[in-house]
């Protein structure tokens, strides 16, 4: 019986914590990196010290918000990454499945990648980078497992798996960055500049027998 009571209090936390991450992504769509605590506070109906029980602080809410949205487009990547397609449309997918995520929720993206400080001293500002970075890392580190799995490296293709993960990775980010900003040119257009820069090693590198191919 008390088992059970501790279970239905976990449920019941986990589902209020769900309703004000939601909350939460309601602001961020509207207001970007400018999303205040008081605002997501105001937006869930209830008062701020609240939203600090469940998540600690703005750090602790980004970082929920950002597994939620990391979470998804991994997703998504593994799914453009095990098309039944060739090889280049399977690079070309992959990355275009990322440009189109931040294409599509821009402010969801600024407020993970580049949140405001609320007018805060330089001293207790929000750190971008201390958890922005994580993500990144975690999604460099997925896509080494994909390559490794998919592409024959060799001797060495532990190592080199991971060098390409991390490595596409901080290309897409800061390739889709830079685009997000001044759009020099329409997504599919930067697809495909960025596969050919790809192009090289990954092109001749032989599949693994009894995979798909990368």
């Amino acid at each position: 019986m008390e088992t059970s009571h501790r279970e239905d209090q976990q449920r019941a936390t986990q589902r209020r914590r769900r309703e004000l991450l939601e909350a939460a992504d309601r602001v961020v769509l509207r207001d970007g990196p400018g999303a205040s605590m008081n605002a997501i506070a105001a937006e869930a109906g209830i008062t701020k010290p609240i939203l600090y029980r469940h998540f600690g602080d703005k750090g602790g809410l980004y970082r929920a918000l950002a597994v939620r949205h990391t979470d998804a487009l991994l997703s998504g990547l593994r799914a453009a990454l095990d098309a039944p397609t060739g090889r280049r449309e399977r690079v070309e997918k992959t990355l275009d499945t990322y440009l189109a995520a931040i294409e599509a929720r821009p402010q969801v993206y600024r407020f993970l990648m580049h949140p405001a400080d609320e007018g805060q001293p330089a001293e207790q500002s929000f750190d971008v980078g201390r958890h922005s970075a994580p993500l990144l890392r975690r999604m460099g580190e997925e896509l080494a497992v994909v390559i490794a799995e998919r592409v024959d490296l060799g001797p060495d293709g532990a190592e080199l798996a991971r060098v390409w993960g991390h490595g596409i990775v901080g290309m897409m980010h800061a390739a889709g960055d830079w685009w997000l900003r001044e759009r020099p040119c329409p997504r599919g257009q930067l697809v495909s500049h960025l596969a050919d820069l790809l192009w090289g090693r990954l092109a001749v590198s032989g599949d693994l027998a009894g995979g798909p191919g990368f």
